[in-house]
């Protein structure tokens, strides 16, 4: 059963639309909602290998696929076909496409075709029992096959992400101790200058004093 639904723009992670009533029946839906945000996040950073792929969480399994600068997620159980839950994105994505194809790289604001809701909320009605006619003819569709679409873990996926964050927050650091430490010794070089030649500057002002008090009394 598809639990979650979102649609994301990939070039910089922003939420276009959403199931507006998915996730009542799902225990933890703002974890996977938080999940799935992480996931737009990464792909934002050209972290995705496939434009078709699974992944494991808890007990379901999210699904997306990309196409034309969008990705379009769904999350669902995971005794869910695979082929529906691929099958029923690229429903999402065909009416999607054509509703809202020529707005989709201005979108400024997330959530900005939020009205997509009603399509999805239809079209997932069409895959909720899989045991229809309809549902079955697509199973044994021949011409849309998911066995080459890759599924792995997803710590392992999101784990990438954290882990360049993490690299790119120790280069950030690194890059301003650098700094803190090049003005040190800027200050410290300069102390040492003052110390080396403060004698002698010291000791040529007293002459000139001395050589310019002689000329007053004499």
């Amino acid at each position: 059963m598809v639990k979650l639904t979102m649609i994301a723009r990939v070039t910089d992670g922003l939420p276009l639309s959403e199931g507006l009533d998915d996730g009542r029946d799902l225990k933890d839906a703002d974890f996977y909602k938080q999940q799935a945000k992480q996931l737009f996040k990464n792909l934002s950073k050209g972290q995705h290998e496939a434009s078709r792929m699974s992944i494991e969480t808890g007990p379901y399994l999210f699904h997306y696929i990309i196409e034309g600068r969008v990705c379009y997620l769904t999350l669902c159980d995971r005794s869910y076909p695979k082929k529906l839950a691929f099958q029923y994105l690229e429903d999402l994505k065909n009416e999607f496409e054509k509703v809202n194809g020529s707005q989709i790289e201005t979108a400024a604001r997330p959530y900005a075709f939020i009205k997509f809701d009603a399509f999805i909320q239809k079209t997932k009605k069409l895959y909720l029992d899989t045991r229809t006619q309809r549902n079955l003819a697509k199973l044994n569709d021949e011409l849309y096959e998911v066995h080459q679409i890759m599924t792995r873990n997803v710590q392992e996926v999101l784990g990438v992400g954290e882990k360049l964050d993490q690299v790119s927050e120790m280069s950030s650091r690194l890059t301003s101790d650098t700094r803190i430490y090049a003005e040190k010794a800027k200050d410290l070089n300069r102390q040492a200058l003052i110390r080396k030649y403060a004698p002698v500057a010291i000791v040529i002002g007293i002459v000139l004093m001395l050589f310019w008090v002689k000329n007053e009394i004499w």
